[in-house]
């Protein structure tokens, strides 16, 4: 059993492309206040239907997901020598999880920083989240491309990668993504990515890459962001020794 995850006003990991709850939350008061000013029960009721959009958005990004990554990370069996890479690895809190499950090892994190993907996204803010969950000794932050890696191959026994490569413009673009995930796999690796989309491409790439055990997992309604329409998806594989 995982230990449990850190937790506490001085965590604060973000919210997910924070202009969707803003937009859902914006067309619930629309619809509702046309609804009743217009007497209209239907646009009440789509009203309605926005606002458990927007909670089930809400409960996914800052409860949700976590659960769903401590279950992945359960998974992956962490012994703690592991070396893990997050590839877009936001405000931390996969980064985080991961490196409390080490002791020996380490986990470096890389991202481009962009707040439109997750709100106050800074990488001075993640190194924050590190101290404060005190794993800032054994967590390293980089800034660059998932798609140019600036590591050697072989270079990490875990990569991991949250709601990220699906923010890379163009399928072929975010198979690239993929392509560096599994040079930088060291022989008898393993990878985990959870996305919203694409990742049945994804594992159609690792198996061509000649990665072995590639299993695609649908999340449940933890990884929901906003309905089973927008879920999250996670594929394993590993690299063969």
């Amino acid at each position: 059993m995982s230990e449990r995850e850190p937790s506490g006003p001085a965590l604060r990991y973000g919210i997910d492309a924070i202009y969707v709850p803003i937009v859902l939350g914006a067309a619930t008061v629309v619809l509702v206040v046309l609804g009743i000013v217009g007497s209209n029960v239907w646009l009440v009721v789509i009203g309605l239907f926005f606002l458990a959009q927007t909670a089930m958005y809400l409960y996914t990004t800052l409860i949700g997901k976590h659960q769903v990554w401590s279950g992945l990370l359960d998974r992956l069996g962490l012994q703690g020598p592991e070396h893990v890479l997050d590839l877009g690895c936001g405000r931390g809190a996969v980064l985080v999880a991961a490196a409390r499950r080490l002791d020996s090892g380490s986990a470096t994190g890389i991202d481009l920083w962009r707040s439109v993907d997750q709100s106050g996204n800074d990488q001075t803010r993640t190194h924050m989240n590190a101290e404060a969950a005190s794993v800032g000794d054994r967590v390293t932050l980089d800034t660059g491309d998932l798609r140019s890696l600036p590591y050697p191959d072989a270079s990490f026994d875990v990569v991991v990668s949250s709601l990220a490569i699906h923010n890379i413009s163009g399928i072929q673009e975010r198979l690239r993504a993929i392509d560096e995930a599994a040079r930088v796999l060291r022989p008898g690796g393993r990878l985990c990515i959870a996305d919203i989309r694409s990742v049945g491409k994804y594992a159609q790439r690792l198996r061509e890459l000649g990665m072995v055990e590639v299993n695609v997992r649908r999340i449940g309604p933890n990884g929901w962001f906003g309905g089973p329409w927008e879920a999250m998806t996670s594929v394993t594989a590993a690299r063969p020794k």
